[in-house]
């Protein structure tokens, strides 16, 4: 497929969003000369802030407060909100009618000749992604990236040159349209596999399945880096028609991969093994964020960058958004932003973080997953918590007067982030860490993840 196709065809955008991808989606079709309808059930104030992003595009209209079954018949290609399921009523409509159906993934897949990265997992893989793109920069690659927490996709086809390389996020949503498409990266890079959407897929093996797609149609000779220190990883391992190249945080990989000796990180090939840095070097906090540098480290170790380089690029990245990110420090307190461990998993990683005694905001919407792993984790390590309420918060709780003696606590249970930062505040002192790390999603009192952590940051920033 190339751009020029797109030239007069009428697409329905589903889903114009607030992260991003679908005023990305807009601008880049309305620059290929497509006609455009992006409907999409929010309204117009509720999507005010992504409509001003658009003012004055070209040959795009806009449908708001419902989806109309003729903007999905009467069309040349749908693409869909990678949130949406392709059982959605007017997917299923498209489908029935020959009428394609992509998401931007797939499109980006189909449009670009680049060499592909993508990363993939359950927790890790914005980080991993930010790491990898680090390195590259440092070794003067040409370099884009996509996906990357809120940064959208098909406009970055523009600043594609020939020797461009692609770091691509890739979530299971997104994987969902290239198993469609039977298209996989070149190099894929899986970080792990935890419970996780499962208020989206049926099972954690339907979940699962969406993962693998980022290796099941690449080719002999590319590369599937993956996490040799995770179990579920280890059942899809036959799967992987490509070349295997492993990181480990818990044993030395014998053949191809990164790991961990002697309180280093090294990376080993066919011909040599070489020390990349030691441990007590890194920024990041978390032995999860380990596992992130490994799993860069051995794609990078593939690409034949210099270990030097690769040390650089590693120690030049400060973080992400939303991932253990350090608002402020304020009466010898400090503030932490994890709004990101929307999973019980990585709320548990960001807890185990710290040695410092923790004043933890977590809780709120629900996505069926088991959250007793993280009351006995609360019930052991945390000083103190504020619960966001919602869904999830109400079965922490359940599971927490398991875990200790007193069955008739009282618990703190806000519908702010301003009560939630307020509340911690009191209970926090000097030497403490406030740790926003939710383990649930947003939904309810955020838009999303990313809005529960900038109000959060917001707040502690105006902390008097």
């Amino acid at each position: 497929m190339n751009i020029i196709d797109l030239k007069g065809k009428k697409i329905t955008v589903m889903g114009l969003g607030l992260h991003g991808g679908g005023v990305g989606t807009v601008k880049f079709l309305s620059e290929a000369g497509a006609c455009i309808i992006a409907t999409d059930i929010k309204s117009k104030e509720e999507l005010a802030l992504s409509l001003e992003k658009l003012k004055g595009i070209k040959n795009a209209s806009f449908v708001l407060g419902q989806h109309r079954p003729e903007d999905f018949i009467k069309t040349d290609l749908v693409i869909k909100n990678p949130a949406v399921s392709w059982n959605n009523k007017y997917i299923k409509l498209a489908l029935d009618k020959k009428i394609p159906v992509e998401m931007d993934s797939s499109l980006f897949f189909k449009l670009c000749e680049n060499k592909i990265i993508g990363v993939t997992g359950t927790k890790g893989k914005t980080t991993t992604a930010g790491l990898i793109y680090a390195i590259l920069k440092t070794a003067k690659k040409d370099t884009v990236e996509a996906g990357i927490s809120q940064t959208s996709v098909l406009d970055k086809l523009k600043n594609l040159k020939k020797e461009t390389l692609v770091v691509f996020e890739l979530s299971s949503w997104r994987l969902s349209a290239l198993g469609k498409a039977k298209i996989s990266p070149q190099i894929s890079v899986i970080t792990n596999i935890y419970p996780d959407h499962l208020n989206y897929y049926k099972s954690m093996d339907e979940y699962i399945a969406d993962k693998e797609n980022i290796f099941l149609h690449q080719k002999k000779n590319d590369i599937c880096v993956i996490n040799a220190d995770s179990e579920l990883l280890g059942k899809s391992r036959w799967k992987i028609p490509s070349q295997i190249v492993e990181f480990s945080r818990e044993k030395i990989i014998s053949d191809s991969g990164a790991f961990i000796k002697d309180g280093g990180i090294y990376f080993k090939n066919s011909e040599n093994e070489n020390k990349i840095l030691d441990i007590s070097e890194i920024k990041l906090k978390g032995g999860h964020n380990q596992e992130n540098i490994l799993a860069a480290v051995a794609v990078a170790g593939m690409l034949g960058i210099n270990s030097d380089i690769i040390k650089k690029g590693i120690l030049s990245f400060s973080g992400t958004p939303h991932r253990l990110e350090l608002v402020r420090k304020s009466d010898g307190v400090e503030y932490y932003n994890d709004s990101a461990a929307t999973t019980p998993e990585s709320a548990i990683s960001g807890i185990n973080s710290f040695s410092a005694p923790i004043v933890l905001i977590c809780g709120g919407a629900n996505k069926n997953l088991d959250v007793s792993i993280l009351a006995k984790e609360i019930s052991k390590k945390v000083k103190s918590v504020i619960f966001l309420a919602g869904e999830s918060t109400d079965k922490i709780i359940e599971e927490l007067r398991k875990e200790i003696e007193n069955k008739n606590a009282e618990f703190k249970i806000v519908n702010s982030m301003e009560q939630a930062v307020e509340l911690a505040r009191q209970e926090a002192r000097s030497g403490d860490a406030v740790l926003l790390s939710p383990g649930a999603s947003s939904f309810g009192l955020f838009v999303n993840e990313f809005d529960r952590g900038d109000q959060f940051r917001e707040i502690v920033k105006n902390l008097k």
